[in-house]
C-alpha cells in the first residue's frame, strides 16, 4: 500500500514537468543497467558528461535520479526515507568532493538485521557504518526553513545501519553528478533495532565501529558527520525543500558515515557496534 511520503514524492515529481533529452538519456543507461543486473558501458559513460549536463548542475542529477525513483515507484516500490552521504571528511576526500550528496530509500532496498545478501548481485561493493534517526512527526515542505532545534523536535528514534554501496559505472572513479544520478550509490540498507532511549542529541559524542569477518577495519564518532548527524538530517531536509519534498512520519534517515567506505570483496560477515545501540549486521553469501 502507497504511503504518505511516496505519494508526495509522486506529485513533487508530477509537478515538475518533463526534463532535458540529455538527462531522460542518462537516466535511461542507468535504469537499463539496474534492470538488466549490469553496468553502464564504457562505450556510453561520454553520455553523462557534456555542456547539457553541465548547465543542469546537481539539479539535473538529482532529476536523473528521481526519474529512476518515479519508474521503480510505478513498478510497486514503496519510499521508506532517505540516505545522507559524503558527509565526513574522510569519505569527502575519498571521493575528492566537497559537499554532501542524498539518495531515496525504498522498501526493497532494506534488509532485515542479520540477514545475507547475495554477493553475486553487487559489483564493486563497498560498505559504511552510520547512525539513523527516525522522523516522528512530518517535516513539511512547506514549514521549513529548517534548523537543527527544529529538526531534533520532529526525530522519535535513533537506530545503527550499514549501508551497502555499490555503483552502476565501471569504477568507482565518478564525479559527484555521477554519483547522485545513480541514487547516491546506494544500493541496501542494513538497519539495526530502533530505540528511543538514544535521542539524537546524543550520536555526535557516540562512537561506531565497523568489524569485518570480526575484524575492527574502521570506525569512528558521530562528530564526523558534518559535526554532529543532526545536521545531515537538517541539510536533507533543506535539501529536500527545494525540490517541495519534505519528510514524513515514519521515515527513516541515515546520517552518513563516520569512517571512510570499506571495501566488501571476500568479505563474508560484516558488523557494525556501538555501546548504545544494539548491533547491526549483515551475512555474504
Amino acid at each position: 500500500m502507497e504511503n504518505i511520503s511516496t505519494t508526495s514524492f509522486r506529485r513533487a515529481f508530477d509537478a515538475r514537468g518533463a526534463v532535458s533529452p540529455q538527462l531522460a538519456e542518462a537516466a535511461d543507461l542507468l535504469h537499463e543497467a539496474g534492470v538488466n543486473g549490469t553496468q553502464v558501458e564504457a562505450d556510453d559513460l561520454a553520455k553523462f558528461d557534456g555542456p547539457g549536463l553541465d548547465a543542469a548542475g546537481l539539479d539535473g542529477a538529482y532529476a536523473v535520479q528521481h526519474l529512476n525513483i518515479r519508474r521503480r515507484i510505478d513498478a510497486g516500490a514503496v519510499v521508506r526515507g532517505h540516505k545522507v552521504g559524503l558527509t565526513s571528511k574522510a569519505m569527502q576526500e575519498q571521493l575528492g568532493v566537497t559537499e554532501p550528496d542524498s539518495g531515496i530509500l525504498l522498501d526493497r532496498m532494506l534488509i532485515p538485521n542479520h540477514a545475507t545478501v547475495a554477493a553475486g548481485s553487487l559489483f564493486q561493493a563497498r560498505v559504511e557504518a552510520e547512525f539513523g534517526v527516525v522522523v516522528g512527526t512530518d517535516l513539511a515542505a512547506d514549514d521549513g526553513p529548517w534548523d537543527e532545534a527544529g529538526v531534533r523536535e520532529h526525530l522519535s528514534g535513533t537506530f545503527l545501519a550499514l549501508e551497502i554501496l555499490d555503483t552502476r559505472y565501471p569504477s568507482w572513479l565518478i564525479t559527484l553528478w555521477k554519483s547522485i544520478a545513480d541514487n547516491a550509490s546506494c544500493a541496501s540498507v542494513v538497519t539495526g533495532p530502533v530505540t528511543g532511549a538514544v535521542p539524537a542529541d546524543r550520536l555526535k559524542d557516540l562512537r561506531i565501529d565497523l568489524l569485518v569477518d570480526g575484524v575492527e577495519v574502521a570506525g569512528g564518532a558521530g562528530e564526523a558527520v558534518l559535526g554532529d548527524p543532526i545536521r545531515s538530517v537538517v541539510w536533507l531536509a533543506e535539501r529536500l525543500r527545494r525540490s517541495g519534498l519534505g519528510l514524513h512520519r515514519g521515515d527513516l534517515v541515515i546520517t552518513g558515515a563516520v569512517h571512510a567506505s570499506v571495501g566488501l570483496d571476500g568479505a563474508s560477515e560484516v558488523r557494525a557496534r556501538s555501546g548504545e545501540h544494539e548491533d547491526v549486521g549483515v551475512r555474504l553469501g
